[in-house]
């Protein structure tokens, strides 16, 4: 978490590199303390998908007059140093979570797409070398490359989507895609199991 000031505030919020919550908030003012430790506990759970910054109305009147802030609890959620979403007063914590969910949707969603692209040139480039090629109904493809996603987020690795992870790196371990019996099914199908790989 970090404090932001008059000084600080444009070069903090343009600097980070990822979206940042701001709390704006005053020592006397009751409904802060009650809202404060509730964007803590939900920064933790979301991990370093934003930072969160607490600015002190006291300590930085000029910005709170910039932002146009007059009530207290705001919070203002910044990308790219601007503001583009918040809400005021005190949230339930479920009603946070979903106010996050909905602001950070793009931001997954490029890093996805991105990677998604990326997956699947380096996919093709696998395929031509060892002389099959890749599924040509690209909605497949991006099915099951979110399904590796999906897994990579669970459980550490890009197991493919249609084997049974148990857990247990040392068994999974031949089921990271490529799996270990895609050259024989190929062989055997004319595609693997999953249908990532034609013949």
């Amino acid at each position: 978490m970090i404090t932001l000031t008059d000084e600080n505030f444009e070069k903090e919020i343009r600097e980070v590199d990822k979206p940042i919550l701001v709390d704006f908030w005053a020592e006397w003012c009751m409904p802060c303390f009650v809202l404060g430790p509730i964007l803590e506990k939900v920064t933790e759970e979301y991990n370093d998908k934003f930072t969160l910054a607490k600015v002190n109305l006291d300590a930085a009147p000029q910005i709170s007059q910039k932002y146009g802030i007059e009530q207290i609890p705001t919070v203002v959620l910044f990308k790219n140093g601007k503001p583009v979403s918040g809400f005021i007063g005190v949230r339930p914590e479920q009603a946070i979570k979903e106010f996050l969910n909905e602001a950070l949707k793009g931001d997954s969603k490029t890093k996805n797409s991105e990677s998604i692209e990326e997956i699947i040139k380096s996919y093709q480039v696998y395929a031509e070398k060892n002389g099959f090629k890749l599924n040509p109904d690209r909605a497949a493809v991006e099915r099951l490359i979110k399904g590796m996603l999906e897994n990579e987020k669970k459980s550490g690795a890009r197991y493919c989507p249609c084997r049974r992870v148990t857990g247990n790196p040392e068994e999974d371990k031949p089921k990271i895609c490529p799996c270990q019996w895609h050259r024989e099914e190929i062989e055997k199908d004319g595609h693997c199991f999953c249908g990532l790989f034609y013949k």
